[in-house]
């Protein structure tokens, strides 16, 4: 009989082999069924990857200065932005941020049972400019601005292919550990706004984008080459429309996902600890079956 283990190990080097040449196969299909959305490079990437506080940090100012303008991220408290594993800010600078927020929270009730504005604090939600949304909606031309909370966890990249290559794109994923989908069709979204082909119509209050289904959205380009947000001189970089769409989407990116750094430091103490145990185990089998005659 012939031993297993060679013709094992040629299936396998031949099944990754083959996933360069069917990747190509899906990069040559998703030319003709849509945008392609590039794969960038994240510090939370892969299976050791974490936040950038500093990124988180810059992030967040491109939120307070642009995006809050119409979005809220209200699965996000004011609290989470000094917690470690996030932005981390110093709680004081936090405090003195919500007492300054220029959204109140509404809805509740005084002793009387009036309903009454308040200024936020620390448990609170990060809301937006609109307490709902016919609000929204009314303020933006029948357009709603989505809560920005769980943005980067709703979007994904899309790969067309045929049935007997998504399984290996689907494969290969898992052995990098990509989970990146939705920040790298973010990013590609905050930075594909371009003039529109002279053979297609852009619809009244619409804007072309390269990465956005269908081309035309109606948010208006929120960062752009010539309009962007400039960091402070401490930041230690420049700001940029490209610098700019990195850090709010690593920031969105840990708004959907603020435990990210201590989920991976469990998981590789787990996979050490089993490790270990497998090692122990075999060493106690070794131990007990040697007094054993065979």
């Amino acid at each position: 009989m012939k031993p297993v283990q060679p013709r094992l190990r040629f299936a396998v080097m031949a099944l990754l082999g083959s996933l360069p040449l069917f990747g190509g196969m899906a990069h040559a299909e998703s030319s003709h069924s849509g945008p392609e959305i590039a794969r960038q490079d994240w510090t939370f990437s892969g299976f050791t990857g974490q936040y950038d506080q500093a990124q988180l940090q810059r992030g967040f100012q491109i939120y307070q200065q642009v995006c809050a303008a119409c979005h809220g991220l209200k699965r996000v408290r004011f609290r989470n932005l000094a917690e470690p594993g996030g932005p981390q800010f110093p709680e004081e600078s936090v405090k003195a941020l919500a007492k300054a927020w220029p959204y109140q929270i509404s809805g509740e009730l005084d002793d009387q049972g009036n309903p009454i504005d308040r200024l936020p604090g620390l448990p609170d939600p990060i809301i937006g400019p609109y307490k709902n949304d016919v609000q929204a909606r009314a303020a933006q031309n029948g357009a709603l601005p989505p809560d920005l909370s769980l943005i980067v966890k709703a979007r994904n990249v899309e790969q067309p292919s045929h049935w007997y290559s998504q399984w290996l794109l689907m494969l290969r994923d898992i052995a990098i550990g990509y989970q990146e989908g939705g920040a790298d069709y973010l990013y590609a979204l905050l930075t594909g706004y371009h003039e529109a082909p002279a053979d297609v119509k852009v619809g009244e209050g619409m804007y072309y984008n390269v990465a956005f289904p269908g081309h035309q959205l109606a948010m208006p380009p929120p960062i752009s080459a010539d309009a962007f947000v400039d960091y402070q001189p401490e930041a230690g970089i420049k700001g940029s429309l490209d610098q700019n769409a990195r850090d709010v989407t690593a920031f969105l990116a840990w708004a959907g996902d603020p435990h990210l750094d201590a989920r991976k430091r469990l998981g590789w103490q787990v996979m050490l600890y089993l490790l270990i145990t497998t090692i122990l185990l075999y060493l106690v089998k070794r131990k007990i079956w040697s007094r054993i005659k065979h």
